[in-house]
């Protein structure tokens, strides 16, 4: 008996041992060049506490951006040697000429995604700069416009309509195709949206179906023409869109409102103007090219030459200028009359007279009477739009001095465009089949 109790404390020791074994096993998995017992020391503990102390961050710079820049922006369509449409078409050399006269006058040609860097404030441009484009998407773009731009290493914009590349519905002999136009996106050319159809977007009739809209129908279409076609050449393409040409300079409030909702950036008219800071992204004007009016694209040029002196266009704040509508009046007539004292923009240069521009107008035949300082013009086409904003500029001193309002109207006749859709029936409306498409007609030139 004795024995056997005898054999029991070693029996619990054993036991004890092998309990502890795990743990001695646990604490060997640390790296090699560790010791399994070792304790950090002071060292190994102050640089674990560096390590989990956050560095501080980086500082950001924000480029200095030159307010007064200024842009103009061009736009092209057909580059041929025998002009038939002098109004769309230019010959390669005048275009040439015209590229080089840039150079020579030292306006720099950027690309569409710096302009918009440059409104964000993220990106500085040069203080005279220009971009050039091209509507519709023609093949002469591709095969003659475009070795030109290479010869100058400049960068440009294509604003395509959907329809209008092959195999699109409008499309033809002279439209480019989509393997064109990847090829120019893999070459860093900007391709950004022009409509499906290249339709006058406030008039409710489908070119395609050939038929007048409803309302309902009417606000189903422009979805497709100014979202539909974006998300396709998206698609297509694998680019990001984000600026729309109105075709024709065409539109109203409502399709600026679809347009922007749309996910675009900024809208692109034909009202040529100088474009500063200020400019609503919502309507940008563009110069468009015509090979009988040279004359277009010499004032463009003038328009941001500099001197020496600095900037050629210094703003002057309306808030103490006397306008009629005042500045954010609401008015009852689409037919107003616009007139402004501009004493405070200084003395007008001997042999100069100011000049207005009226949005959804571009430049009016306005007068001045240098007795009041006072610049006047009725308007004589109904304003289409709700908000107008009016840009008087001259100058002064040698220098082009600028100042513009916007005032809003009600007259009563409520939106320029077609009626909203009434609230969308429970059961969805039964859609008739429609007829095969015809024959893919020539492509239209605008």
């Amino acid at each position: 008996m004795l024995t056997r109790f005898a054999f029991l404390p070693l029996l619990l020791s054993l036991g004890l041992s092998a309990c502890k074994k795990p743990a001695t096993a646990a604490n060997n998995t640390t790296a090699p060049n560790q010791s399994a017992t070792a304790s950090p020391g002071p060292s190994s503990s102050a640089a674990a506490a560096a390590a989990a102390t956050p560095s501080a961050a980086p500082v950001i710079t924000k480029p200095a951006i030159d307010q007064n820049a200024q842009v103009v922006i061009f736009g092209y369509h057909r580059f041929v040697n025998n002009v038939k449409r002098p109004d769309t078409e230019i010959t390669p050399q005048a275009f040439e000429a015209q590229m080089q006269e840039l150079k020579n006058k030292g306006i720099a040609v950027i690309p569409m995604q710096d302009f918009l860097a440059w409104r964000r404030g993220e990106k500085a441009i040069p203080a005279k700069s220009a971009i050039i484009t091209f509507d519709d998407g023609w093949k002469s773009q591709h095969e003659v416009a475009w070795p030109i731009m290479k010869k100058f290493n400049y960068p440009f914009t294509l604003f395509i309509y959907t329809e209008g590349i092959k195999p699109g519905h409008f499309s033809g002999g002279e439209s480019m195709s989509w393997d064109q136009l990847a090829e120019m996106r893999d070459a860093g050319v900007d391709i950004q949206g022009h409509t499906a159809t290249h339709s006058d977007l406030r008039k409710p009739y489908d070119k395609v179906a050939k038929k007048k809209l409803n309302p309902q129908e009417y606000e189903e279409w422009l979805q497709k023409e100014v979202v539909g076609s974006k998300e396709m050449i998206e698609q297509k393409l694998g680019v990001k869109v984000n600026c729309f040409a109105v075709p024709y300079g065409f539109h109203n409030d409502h399709i600026r409102d679809v347009a922007m909702k749309a996910g675009y950036e900024a809208l692109f008219t034909v009202y040529g103007q100088p474009i500063t800071m200020r400019t609503p992204l919502s309507s940008v004007g563009r110069y468009l090219m015509e090979n009988n009016k040279p004359k277009t694209f010499t004032d463009a040029v003038a328009a941001i030459a500099t001197t020496a002196a600095g900037p050629s266009v210094a703003e002057v704040s309306s808030s103490g200028l006397q306008t009629q509508p005042a500045d954010g009046e609401t008015i009852k007539t689409n037919l107003p009359l616009i007139k402004a004292n501009i004493s405070s923009l200084g003395a007008i240069d001997p042999g100069t007279a100011p000049e207005m521009r009226v949005s959804g107008l571009g430049k009016v035949d306005s007068s001045f009477d240098p007795k009041s300082s006072t610049v006047a013009y009725q308007v004589t086409q109904k304003l289409r739009d709700k908000t107008c904003t009016v840009i008087v500029s001259a100058k002064s001193g040698g220098k082009k001095v600028e100042t513009h309002w916007t005032f809003k109207i009600d007259d009563g006749t409520g939106p320029a465009a077609p009626p909203a859709p009434s609230a969308a029936p429970s059961v969805a409306p039964t859609v008739p089949p429609t007829a095969p498409a015809a024959a893919p007609k020539k492509k239209k030139k605008k």
